[in-house]
């Protein structure tokens, strides 16, 4: 497919050239034509909290959101009389706003050093900037006192902006960054434009595909983002591979066409193989049936998607039109560090000195380097069996945002009474008083266990007097492993000893139960995901190799890239390891979703470069040269992309583990030292052990094409083979 793709566009440069910007013509089209469909918040429901949130919305007992606007001193004692003045003009200011429902009186916290103001907010109303402004007004006209505001809208705001920074400035340091490696692998500014363009284009093209596609799966806000960043790290590589070994075949002296034809005869049949690899490990989070991880799979699998395609058409295209005039012009200072590299690679294949030297000692002692590589690996991995997760909360937002410092600062002066369980009952309207009755009796029994504090709020009943709620809080922080145990406490007994109201159906909701159903779902689905993706990836490997230890090797190496990510985010995150280089304070546990999405991230961009590396050393094989010797030369030769290859990968996630939210660093960290630690010490060590000690045996049931009449003289100078 790749080679007839390849060959087309070659013959034909302009209409693939053509094609492939009406595409992008068309995708921006779609996007401007077709606004998204963003996910809201009934699509993020599941489990019982979801059902138990459902009920609440659709019997009108929803709270309301609401603001809390904090009145302390600026600076030494607080003015209590200027403080209820400020108070009272706040009052009065924000009691006329439009969408504010009601202003409470205000509050002195014991020590009466903080007065708080809650503002109560009509449904579905929005917008903030009216009471901030306010707000503002107030804390102008009373320059003594620190008046502060925080709320479920300005918090959430304030955290959507932090995280749309953070993404934004990652895409804008992401692209020079590639570029100048680019630079300093090619040396010529046509040539490491090229693998920039392409995936530039291919991540716009997704973006316009992604409209039309909102409306089957809701688009998260973070996942255009997410196309970015991925689509630049596999559209680079994918070209990058291609333009490698283009080059290279021009070198040997082969025309244009010959070269393009080669390069997709390899690289390209690579580049096929890698991106099913990729598309089959993103499938998976399809599995999990959650609207986040839906949203990020159908971006990152039409944005690889869009990228391979391009990189057997328009690449193949560009390359045939502009023949020799791809390393121009040269950029003098990065041409001649390109050119080194060339130099020290050598004229023929297999001649890499560096990696020569490192893969030695490698070839001949495989089983010591197995087992020192595997210790090593291991040795990182195992801190990921005590591995923490739990939802993000007020601790692992980034300090530096007001509205988090107000929220902490309310949190201080206002002990709240902890997380709170929402217990939930829908029944004929003839049972209201009946179930009014039990849900109260619940309250007192939840009171008895210690686990829960007594209700201090009455019943709530709907209007048509068929749902009823009560809300129990509990006497924990957010973090702690106590509210899992008295949520389950109270499913699994306390609700069905107490609510048996005929014809009740009951389900117990809330902030915390809603974290504790996405960690059961996750934990639940995290097996099958595991299975799905790497069985998937395992008989990809099997079809594109016709190798089952290939195949093989492949998974267990991927196995071991992922538990190494896991370990390291263990080290870092829940132990704190490294605090004070990343600028951050540990929570003591990974957020729950961040390994999940690791895990599919790694097993996909890993396998570009290991299908890059397999596929040269089988292309060895197949000319007939011994076992030891093709994968010294397929692992030497792939050495230099390979490194520019991570490098790219490496710097793109590098720099999430610089960003302010918690979760950015996190995948950041993940991503960027399993990436770096795959590309050298599995790839380099492990991988190339495994494969000289099963020898020809790796390539079972398919044997290697041996050339009919053909004899192989070829000698590697400098490299002794112990029995060839």
């Amino acid at each position: 497919m790749s080679m007839r793709a390849a060959r087309w566009s070659a013959t034909h440069p302009w209409r693939a050239i053509l094609g492939w910007l009406a595409l992008v013509v068309v995708a921006v089209g779609l996007a401007a034509t077709i606004p998204s469909h963003e996910a809201d918040d009934a699509d993020y429901r599941l489990g019982e909290s979801g059902l138990a949130d459902r009920w609440i919305h659709e019997a009108g007992l929803a709270s309301p959101d609401s603001e809390q606007v904090l009145v302390t001193a600026d600076s030494g004692a607080l003015d209590q009389q200027e403080a209820e003045t400020a108070a009272a003009e706040l009052a009065r200011s924000a009691g006329s706003l439009d969408g504010v429902t009601g202003v409470s009186a205000p509050q002195w916290n014991p020590d009466r050093t903080a007065l708080l103001i809650s503002i109560q907010l009509a449904k579905d109303h929005d917008d903030p900037d009216p009471l901030v402004a306010a707000v503002a007004d107030v804390r102008d006209a009373h320059p003594d006192l620190d008046v502060q505001q925080a709320g479920d809208l300005t918090l959430d705001e304030a955290i959507d902006e932090r995280v749309a920074d953070d993404l934004s400035s990652a895409e804008l340091i992401s692209l020079p960054i590639t570029l100048v490696l680019m630079l300093l692998a090619f040396g010529a500014l046509t040539a490491a434009g090229l693998p920039v363009l392409l995936a530039a284009t291919s991540v716009i093209a997704t973006i316009g595909i992604s409209a039309p596609l909102s409306y089957l799966f809701p688009a998260e806000p973070t996942v255009t983002s997410m196309i970015v960043l991925i689509g630049m790290a596999v559209g680079v590589d994918y070209s990058l591979f291609y333009l490698k070994r283009e080059r290279e075949e021009r070198a040997k002296g082969r025309t244009t066409r010959d070269a393009v034809a080669i390069a997709a005869q390899t690289s390209g049949h690579s580049i096929l193989v890698s991106g099913g690899a990729v598309i089959a490990a993103m499938a998976g989070l399809f599995v999990m049936t959650d609207v986040t991880f839906n949203s990020l799979a159908t971006g990152s699998i039409v944005v690889v998607a869009v990228a391979v395609l391009g990189s057997i058409t328009v690449l193949p295209a560009l390359l045939a039109k502009l023949g020799r005039w791809v390393d121009r012009p040269r950029v003098p200072f990065a041409w001649r560090i390109a050119r080194r590299l060339r130099e020290r690679s050598g004229a023929q294949p297999g001649s890499n000195r560096l990696s020569r030297g490192l893969l030695r000692p490698v070839l001949r002692h495989p089983v010591v380097a197995l087992l020192l590589g595997g210790a090593v690996v291991a040795a990182l991995a195992v801190p990921a069996l005590g591995m923490k997760t739990h939802a993000s909360n007020l601790d692992t937002l980034p300090g530096d945002i007001a509205e988090v410092q107000t929220t902490k600062a309310i949190a201080a002066a206002f002990p709240s009474e902890g997380p709170v369980a929402e217990v939930v009952v829908r029944a004929p309207a003839s049972e209201q008083e009946n179930v009014a009755d039990q849900l109260e009796e619940l309250g007192r029994t939840a009171a008895d266990t210690g686990m829960f504090r007594e209700p201090t709020a009455p019943v709530e009943a709907s209007e048509d007097g068929r749902t009823s709620v009560i809300e129990l809080a509990m006497p924990f922080s957010e973090s702690s492993e106590k509210v899992d145990e008295a949520l389950e406490l109270l499913r699994d007994d306390l609700v069905p000893d107490t609510v048996d109201a005929s014809g009740a159906d009951v389900a117990v909701g809330g902030w915390a139960a809603e974290s504790l159903d996405f960690q059961q779902k996750v934990s639940d689905r995290l097996p099958l995901i595991i299975g799905f993706v790497l069985v998937l990836t395992f008989l990809m490997m099997v079809s594109a190799f016709k190798s089952v230890p290939i195949a093989a090797i492949s998974t267990l190496l991927n196995l071991a890239s992922v538990a190494v990510a896991f370990g390291l985010m263990t080290v870092v995150f829940q132990h704190g390891v490294g605090e004070s280089l990343l600028d951050f304070s540990s929570p003591g546990f990974v957020i729950d979703w961040i390994p999940l999405f690791v895990l599919v991230v790694l097993v996909g961009l890993s396998m570009d470069y290991h299908v890059f590396v397999v596929s040269r050393i089988r292309e060895h094989v197949e000319r007939g040269l011994p076992a030891r010797l093709a994968v010294q030369r397929g692992v030497s030769e792939t050495a230099g992309v390979i490194t520019s290859a991570a490098a790219v990968m490496v710097s793109v996630f590098a720099i999430f583990a610089t960003l302010s939210m918690l979760e950015m660093k996190m995948m950041g960290v993940g991503l960027s030292a399993a990436i770096l630690l795959d590309a050298t010490l599995v790839r380099l060590v492990i991988l190339p052990a495994a494969l000289v000690l099963l020898g020809e045996r790796a390539w079972w049931p398919r044997r290697p094409r041996r050339p009919r009449g053909e004899q192989v003289v070829e000698t590697d100078p400098g490299f002794v083979l112990a029995g060839h």
